[in-house]
């Protein structure tokens, strides 16, 4: 009996665990290239860094979901 607690116990502690951390998944998504400029969609919104890393910077701020950044020469 104390082992069917303790499993049961395990099984809804990783539970919980799965679901807070699919609740706080925001992926780097459809990065496009240029250059030394990448552009990618971030939490519905674009971010700009340099190839080389570094601090990105938002690029969009708005109402909507922004995704799919391309660049235009």
């Amino acid at each position: 009996m104390k082992l069917r607690i303790a499993l049961f116990v395990c099984l809804v502690a990783a539970g919980r665990i799965v679901v807070s951390g699919q609740q706080e998944a925001r992926l780097l998504r459809f990065p496009a290239i240029y250059g030394d400029q990448i552009v990618f969609s971030y939490a519905g919104d674009l971010y700009s860094v340099t190839a080389n890393g570094g601090l990105a910077r938002k690029l969009t701020n708005g109402i909507g979901y922004e995704v799919f950044p391309k660049f235009f020469s």
